[in-house]
């Protein structure tokens, strides 16, 4: 479920301003409460243009450690989807938190685009 996503599974979000002071909205977090043997992130398109821009995708541990798993930037057409994963857990270590990033400051023409983003744990 996602963190602060009102009891939903699935977070829809439009791309917003990189802000000095404040919180922007790039990041969702996905809370983890059981263990899996992989996870994946789907992603789809809610806008009517096409659109390109950063998209990283993390694993965040118990420990307080986190594991980079996405770092692309796709261009992603009117309604289409894409699944990113599937991502191994790392032994020894325990997932709590999958986390996905969407937005830059250096792509100013994907601000506005709209999206639904969720996460799916695999045992």
């Amino acid at each position: 479920m996602p963190l602060g996503g009102g009891g939903q599974p699935v977070v829809s979000k439009s791309i917003g301003p990189d802000r000095l002071l404040g919180r922007t909205n790039w990041n969702t977090d996905f809370i983890v409460d059981q263990t899996f043997r992989s996870y994946r992130f789907f992603f789809t398109s809610a806008s009517s243009e096409r659109a390109s821009f950063p998209v990283s995708g993390f694993m965040r541990f118990t420990d307080g450690s986190s594991l980079q798993v996405i770092n692309e930037t796709p261009t992603f057409e009117p309604g289409s989807g894409r699944m990113f994963g599937p991502f191994l857990a790392v032994p020894g270590k325990r997932t709590n938190l999958m986390n996905f990033r969407v937005g830059s400051s250096s792509k100013p023409a994907a601000l506005g685009f709209s999206y639904r983003i969720s996460v799916q744990g695999c045992t």
